[in-house]
């Protein structure tokens, strides 16, 4: 006997739902034609007021995105010619440390060299001279 209340209920659920649908679409249709009825404009109107302001909406947009690639462009302009300053400032800066570190060595050659030659020229004067001794 449960089947037969299952199948009972099933089929009253079914006739619901098929009833809420039946309500739901003559409502949707009553609202159609009233709305029909009751609007300012017939239809051909509406369509053409619809247009244009679809145009409208196009045009502005259209406006809008030019003067953006405008702005974008001169964005552009101005952010490489600050990145062309930067890049010279930093040609600039390593070229001098290299110009410093080029001095830096040559004095350090010459220093080298400077001293090498005070330290030959002082221990040939300190030398023995053996050729001396012979005339004795």
């Amino acid at each position: 006997m449960s089947k037969q209340i299952q199948r009972e209920r099933r089929a009253r659920e079914g006739a619901e739902l098929s009833t809420r649908l039946t309500y739901f679409v003559i409502g949707g249709t009553v609202g159609a034609v009233v709305a029909l009825l009751l609007a300012p404009k017939s239809g051909r109107e509406l369509r053409e007021d619809l247009a244009d302001v679809t145009r409208k909406g196009v045009d502005r947009t259209r406006e809008t995105a030019s003067q953006v690639g405008a702005k974008a462009g001169e964005y552009y302009e101005v952010a490489a010619g600050k990145a062309g300053e930067l890049a010279g400032a930093a040609r600039e800066a390593a070229s001098r440390r290299g110009e410093n570190l080029s001095a830096a060595i040559e004095a350090g050659k010459r220093a080298y060299q400077e001293e090498k030659r005070r330290t030959e020229s002082t221990s040939m004067e300190l030398a023995p001279t053996y050729y001396e001794g012979e005339k004795k």
